[in-house]
Parts: structure tokens; sequence; C-alpha cells
């Protein structure tokens, strides 16, 4: 098969690697790809939204199937356009993609259908939230609606931090369109957990958990990112809270948008927290999670391009998916000012070496010029050591951060530690 995968990051990556083992793959393209994805794909330089020229890529290059990374494509309808063109494509379609498109819109099917979640309020003028806001707990949750590259959620710990992101949002547009809605939640405090699941239509097909680290800094403190770090399987996490989210929240979505007239195929992540009260939805996106997919993919078992095909062929409830006992552990390599505003087009040093050393080495945001790999993003780097549990996992992947460099790399040095605790 021919197969084009949309995307340059570390999540797509990621996807290429996985579906380039499987013997029915002869060719991968991929749009726009990155530095790494260039060593195992032909990377064609169309950007994600040119949905006229992707479409047009796969209809001149007989492509078989097309599967879709990044967040942004879907819920813009990148599935609808090649779906309009009969061309096989896997991941939701725009009406389905809502489900991370809009915060209210997934609050809202959560609440309508009794799916735990954190109590929360809407609010469309910036007066009434702010109005709102002053009788809140502290601390808060506050979440632009639309999609804002994973940067739209602040939790404040005092409210002038809990003023200062509603105004952002909402006055100064920080995050453009998509903060003329926001979301103002209830804190929940516990442990993170994420778990990714190969949905089609009531059909779900749970991957094995993963848990992210999303602040910038050691400790989990400092602005949220999109994520620095991730580590499978979570050996510290009781294995019956981990179905209890299956069969309570991600199940019962599943269904949701059945109902809702918005049949999801594709992959389903849910971000949960594990609370006193049980495990709660904080948020749902339509596709794999960046970087979860870097330690999820490594230990899958089974063909990803069969899991892929049977979604696509309505059979996902008859293939059997094997994962690895393997433990994995990411570490992502950042640029200097991430998540604000970074430099690029430094030179990164080290990579075979790392690579020598087992590691696997995901590229998210890295660009080729005059021969050597330069970052060009703010995260620049997944790289993950595997083990026979997480302590060995974590200690191959430091070791393999140790020999990588660039000007300004920034890596938290706490990933997995919550698994050892």
């Amino acid at each position: 098969m021919r197969i084009l995968v949309i995307g340059g990051g570390g999540r797509e990556h990621a996807i290429v690697w996985a579906l380039k083992k499987s013997e029915k793959v002869k060719d991968i393209y991929c749009a726009p790809g990155n530095a790494g994805i260039a060593q195992l794909a032909e990377c064609v330089p169309i950007a994600v939204n040119q949905f006229g020229e992707l479409v047009q890529f796969a209809k001149d290059s007989a492509i078989d199937l097309v599967f879709v990374g990044p967040d942004d494509p879907l819920a813009e309808g990148i599935v609808d356009a090649f779906e309009a063109a009969q061309i096989p494509v896997y991941g939701p379609n725009k009406a389905a993609a809502e489900i991370e498109g809009s915060k209210i819109f997934m609050k809202n099917l959560l609440h309508k259908y009794n799916i735990p979640t954190a109590k929360y309020a809407t609010f469309t003028d910036y007066e009434t939230a702010a109005n709102y806001l002053g009788k809140q707990s502290i601390p808060v949750v506050i979440k632009a609606d639309g999609l804002a590259a994973g940067k739209g959620v602040t939790v404040a710990y005092s409210m002038e931090e809990a003023q200062q992101a509603l105004r952002e949002a909402m006055v100064d547009k920080v995050f453009g369109d998509s903060g003329n809605q926001i979301v103002i939640e209830e804190f929940l405090e516990g442990q993170e957990m994420s778990i990714l699941a190969f949905v089609d239509g009531e059909t779900v097909r749970p991957m094995v958990a993963a848990q992210d680290h999303k602040p910038v800094f050691d400790n989990d403190k400092g602005p949220n990112t999109g994520g620095m770090g991730t580590y499978s399987p979570l050996p510290h996490i009781d294995p019956a809270l981990i179905e209890d989210a299956v069969t309570n929240i991600i199940k019962p979505t599943a269904k949701a948008m059945v109902s809702e007239g918005r049949p999801f195929r594709g992959v389903l992540f849910a971000g949960l927290m594990i609370t006193k009260d049980g495990v709660k939805t904080i948020e749902f996106n339509a596709r794999l999670g960046d970087p979860e997919t870097q330690v999820v993919f490594p230990r899958l078992k089974t063909d990803l391009l069969d899991i892929v095909l049977a979604s696509l062929n309505g059979c996902l409830d008859q293939i059997d998916i094997a994962w690895s006992d393997e433990a994995a552990v990411c570490v992502i390599a950042a640029s200097e000012g991430y998540p604000a505003s970074y430099p690029k087009g430094r030179a990164i040093t080290g990579l075979a070496e790392a690579e020598a050393q087992g590691a696997l080495v995901f590229h998210a945001g890295t660009a080729e010029k005059d021969g050597q790999v330069v970052t060009s993003g703010g995260r620049v780097l997944g790289i993950v050591g595997l083990g026979r549990d997480i302590a060995e996992a974590r200690a191959r992947a430091y070791e393999a951060v140790s020999v990588i460099h660039f000007d300004g790399m920034h890596t938290r040095s706490d990933i997995a530690m919550k698994a050892l605790r």
C-alpha cells in the first residue's frame, strides 16, 4: 500500500515509524514531515491546512490510505475533503472532531449523558465571566473553547492569575477566536492518566494507558505545554481504575457520539483525573496524543495498519490487538523559551549516538539545513527509552538525553518519577 501521513511532529514520526514496520506498506509519504520523518518517508512540502493540494497529491500519487495526525485539520474537516474525493482516510470527520475542537461541546455532551467530569460554566461575555470567576474557589481552571496548540488551558493558583488568564483569552485574544467562548471549571485534584482508544462507532478498543507531564518545569511548575514527557505503563495505578475509565467514560462517550449523529471513527484520546470521587474526564482529543503516542506505539505488537484497515472496514471488534509488557519513557527536549517564543535553527548533535544506545528518537520540531539537523519548533525531540520496567526505561531515556545537545535545550529531570515513588 501507498500511505500518506498528514502532519510534521513527534506524533507523526511515531505513526510513520509504526506503519513502516508493516509488510503491507510499500511507500510512505508525509506532509509536511520533518528531518526525522525524512529518514523513513518521502516528505511532501504541503501544509496540513491545504486540503485541495493534499487531495490532489493523493490522487496523483495513487495513495491507498491517508492517516491524519494533528488536531487543527481534523477540526477543519480534512477527513470530509478526502472522503468527498473517495480516498480512504483514517480519522474522525468534522462533526465528530468537534469533541476536541470545542470544549463547550465536549462538556455539554458529557453533562447530557451523565459522564463523569468537573463542574463547569461557559461564557461568551467577559464581564459576566469575570463576575462568576470572582465567586469561585482557588485553584480554578480557565479554558479557551477552541483549539490553541495545547496552550489554551490555565490552572490558576491565585485569583490574580485566574483573572489574567480570563482577560488574555477573552479581551487580549491571545488564542484568537478560540477564546471567544471560555469554560470556567472546578479544579480536580489527583493523578492524571491518558487513555487512547481505537474507536469505530460504539466499538472501543483501548490502548495501554500513559501519563503525561504538562507543566514546563520539574515538580509540575510553570505554564502548561503540549507535553514535556510521558511514560507507559502506569504501575502505581490500580488496573481497576483504568477499566473503570474505559467502561464509564470512553465507551459511553463513543455511544453518545453515535446518539448525537456524530459517530466517531479514529483515535479518541481521554485525558482523565483520578480523584477521591473516582475517575473524571478532563478533556477529549480527536486524535493520537503527543507525546503519548511515542510511548504507546513502541508497545504495540499488532500491525498498526491491520488495526486501521479493520476500522475502515467496520470490523474493529474482530481484530486481536496485542501489547508488549515492556515499559517506555519519553523525555521531551524543548527549545529555550518554550512554551512562549523560542529561537529556531540551532544545530542538534548526538542523535546517532542516542540511537546507537538503543533509544528511539522521535523528531517533533526539526528541519534540515545545509546537511545538518536543526531546531524548528518549541518541542524539538521526543527521546524514548525502553526497558523491563519504568526504572530501566527511564534510565535509558535519560542516558540518551545526555548525549544530545543544542543551544538552549531544556528537559524536565523528573519524567516518570511518580511511577517510582
